[in-house]
């Protein structure tokens, strides 16, 4: 199947970029993590959970920390099980709580690290699992891509079934409550989706670059769209131009791909902010 894909790509693109195999499975993955990363990222910004994401990242360290202390090398697993009960934890104390959501997120975020940290470093091999940090799409193989194309059809389909809800929730979650809507289970669910994802990508993208792919894309977006149509259209847009932006450039200059894939989407928010008044008019 791979095969049949890369002949189209080598017909279609017959780019120098795109001669090895492993910049064909990195544009794929590309092609598949960014539209998923720009969807989220319309609600992650409408329902100003950018601190949330951040955390996100710094509970997923754990999760692979957790992981190393099982045994296994490639600790994916306990990644996305950590991460899923990470964030719907967040999210479950963030309603029963009086406290306010950025410090019960701060506290989350604050401890995800640093207990990460803690069991790396008791281990001694911190220094094995820095990719987590900066991540490398150019590592991607042929049965990863496989799982993150399941990921890619299930969030879609979850999105699909999710978004209404979803919608109202970041409009106003009483209203939302009012109409019949269970807000509680609803963002559990969403929070469980924003994990899965962030745990799977992360290994590609980086620790430190991904909060930037679920808010910037969107941000822009807010800029310059009108309606809601536009807004998840420019949000997902400027995710793929970004990647595929960053993953050329990469290529090219010898740099790290995460990072420039994140300078690209901060240098579209700020083209947006400067249109901002034209689009307004």
């Amino acid at each position: 199947m791979l095969d049949t894909i890369y002949s189209v790509i080598d017909t279609v693109l017959p780019f120098a970029w795109l001669g090895h195999t492993f910049m064909k499975n990195a544009f794929l993955a590309i092609l598949m993590v960014t539209p998923l990363l720009g969807i989220l990222s319309t609600m992650v910004v409408s329902n100003r959970m950018a601190f949330f994401s951040d955390s996100l990242g710094h509970g997923a360290f754990t999760g692979v920390a957790v992981g190393v202390l099982l045994g296994s090398g490639q600790p994916l697993v306990s990644l996305i099980i950590f991460s899923i009960v990470f964030a719907c934890a967040i999210t479950y104390i963030k309603h029963r709580s009086s406290a306010s959501t950025d410090t019960i997120i701060g506290v989350f975020s604050s401890a995800g690290i640093a207990i990460g940290l803690i069991l790396m470093s008791h281990g001694g091999n911190i220094g094995n699992y820095t990719s987590y940090f900066i991540g490398d799409i150019l590592s991607i193989s042929g049965e990863e891509l496989l799982y993150l194309f399941i990921t890619f059809l299930v969030v879609i389909i979850a999105w699909c079934i999710l978004f209404n809800q979803l919608l109202i929730i970041s409009i106003n979650d009483s209203f939302a409550a009012s109409r019949g809507i269970k807000t509680l289970y609803i963002e559990m669910i969403f929070a469980a989706i924003v994990a899965v994802v962030v745990s799977i990508s992360i290994q590609w993208v980086g620790l430190l670059i991904i909060n930037s792919l679920l808010i910037l894309p969107a941000a822009a977006a807010r800029n310059i769209a009108v309606n809601a149509r536009q807004y998840h259209g420019f949000s997902v847009l400027f995710a793929i131009v970004s990647g595929l932006l960053g993953l050329i450039i990469s290529y090219y200059a010898d740099i790290a791909t995460g990072a420039t894939i994140a300078i690209f989407a901060a240098a579209i928010f700020f083209i947006t902010l400067f249109l901002r008044p034209h689009f307004q008019r």
